[in-house]
């Protein structure tokens, strides 16, 4: 643990971090924006460089690299797709009766630059994104609930929220696309914080040649 963040993995050039919900990935604009995993790794692991980002709201893995050739490698491996992740939701609604198979979402985004930070989907102009998305079982939660796994095919700002929000499944606890739900709140009121965890991420080490994995149980 360092400063309250969970080190999952310390490599001699990358890192792997399970970040709670709640802590930025990286500063933000403002002097009460400036705590975030980057800044707290970098306190320990000077070379700590950011590859890609976790919404505030969403907890779970996210990998750092450790100099600038490795941060290149990482990055170029995150925006070439050769990096696979999966995410565990609750969203509203019984999707149970599509149990069994991957489904998939294929809706282009867009930033809703009059309601930022929001994004939406927009087939004018919006860019290509695809979700797949599964039923995971879960006996506990009531029936109005359901927990997904997800695999974002696409690296779009809040797609995985959007995505689901547009097939009239929104993920549970959310601030931004939960409070107006069908005239209502009751989905950001369904839970605590947004019921969204980086659960799974698996890639090829850009130098080695070895599958790296690494697993987070979401905390929900």
């Amino acid at each position: 643990m360092t400063q309250d963040l969970a080190l999952v993995e310390a490599r001699e050039d990358l890192l792997v971090f399970d970040k709670p919900a709640g802590l930025l990935s990286v500063p933000g604009r403002g002097a009460d924006k400036q705590d975030c995993l980057s800044t707290r790794a970098q306190q320990q692991w000077p070379d700590a460089k950011v590859v890609h980002r976790l919404d505030m709201d969403t907890s779970g893995l996210i990998i750092m690299a450790r100099g600038l050739p490795m941060q290149r490698a990482l990055s170029q491996a995150f925006a070439q797709r050769q990096t696979h992740k999966t995410y565990t939701a609750v969203v509203w609604g019984d999707l149970r009766a599509c149990a069994g198979s991957w489904h998939t979402i294929d809706l282009p985004l867009i930033v809703d630059w009059p309601n930022r930070p929001k994004s939406k989907v927009c087939h004018d102009s919006g860019k290509p994104s695809i979700t797949q998305w599964r039923v995971a079982e879960d006996d506990q939660l009531p029936r109005e609930f359901t927990r997904l796994s997800l695999m974002p095919l696409t690296g779009r700002s809040h797609q995985l929220r959007v995505h689901l929000l547009s097939i009239g499944h929104p993920i549970l606890g959310d601030p931004l696309y939960g409070r107006d739900f069908e005239g209502s709140d009751a989905v950001f009121r369904a839970a605590p914080r947004l019921l969204l965890h980086a659960s799974g991420l698996r890639l090829v080490h850009p130098t080695q040649g070895v599958t790296l994995d690494w697993t987070s149980p979401a905390p929900f």
